[in-house]
Order: structure tokens, then C-alpha cells, then sequence
């Protein structure tokens, strides 16, 4: 029984939907979510259960899905744009637009493409663990360190 309801006679209940206060509801949503995702043409990948793929010719369409974050993209806008309408209709998400901030990523749109960072995550973490205040100190390449390297290195270090 779900904890609030008073259940003198030990007896179970059989439920026909998933209520969102039980620790089942995340799996019961997840695998609706993964039954519609397969009926719209969508392959879950054997790797990692929260990706799916369609393809549709030369055409790739994505879904991550983490808790209650989804991740929609594509190489073609119009599917992309289809898929977000059937999620909205079928569980009333929310499109909030370019991807910003993920799974602790943070995602800026440039001419170029995109740059991915963790700055925010690494300052959170810094401010977790006392260490925000904390000064940083240059670290010399490692010993036989090629220029093109030693270069990558001081790219990550900034």
C-alpha cells in the first residue's frame, strides 16, 4: 500500500497506472517512454538503455534521456520537430530551446559549432569540498612531452 493510506487488513492493491509518489514510478514511466520511443521507428542502444536512434535514410535522430531530461537532436530539423510534437502531445514536455546546460555540461553555440565545458560543474564541486578558495599553481608538462602535447595540456589546464 502507499505510505498515507491505512491498511488494517494487510491487503495489497493492484494498480492500473503507475502513481508518481512510489518508487516505481520512474521505471513504469521509463518503460512507457521506451515503448512510444520504439513505436515511433526508435532503436535503444544495447550500451546504454537511456539513447535511442532512428535512422531514416542519411538522416540520424538522437534521444538521451536522463531522469527527467530529454535530449532531442538530429541531422534533419523536420524530424527532430515531428518527434517533439508526438512527445508533447503524448507526455506534455516542455521545449526549452538550444541546449545549454546538461548532465553537467555546459554547451555554448559558436560559428564554429559548439564548445562543451564543466566549469560550473568544477566550481560546484571546488565550493563542495572547501577548496574554492584555494590559489592555482602552474604544473610543468610531463618529461618527454612533444610541443604538440605540452600545447593540449595547457589548452586543458585553462
Amino acid at each position: 500500500m502507499p505510505e498515507g493510506i491505512p491498511n488494517p487488513t494487510n491487503k495489497v492493491c493492484k494498480l492500473t497506472k503507475s502513481l508518481y509518489s512510489l518508487k516505481q514510478a520512474s521505471r513504469q514511466w521509463f518503460a512507457k517512454f521506451t515503448n512510444f520511443l520504439q513505436q515511433q521507428g526508435y532503436l535503444q542502444s544495447k550500451n546504454d538503455y537511456s539513447l535511442f536512434l532512428k535512422s531514416t535514410g542519411n538522416h540520424l535522430t538522437i534521444v538521451a534521456v536522463y531522469v527527467d531530461d530529454i535530449l532531442v537532436t538530429g541531422s534533419n530539423i523536420d524530424e527532430v520537430n515531428v518527434l517533439k510534437q508526438h512527445l508533447h502531445s503524448s507526455f506534455g514536455i516542455k521545449d526549452l530551446g538550444h541546449l545549454h546546460y546538461f548532465l553537467g555540461f555546459e554547451v555554448t553555440h559558436l560559428a564554429e559549432g559548439i564548445s562543451l565545458s564543466q566549469r560550473k560543474f568544477t566550481q560546484d564541486l571546488l565550493l563542495d569540498t572547501g577548496f574554492s578558495t584555494a590559489k592555482s599553481v602552474a604544473t610543468p608538462p610531463p618529461l618527454h612531452c612533444n610541443h604538440w602535447q605540452a600545447q593540449l595540456l595547457g589548452t586543458l589546464q585553462t
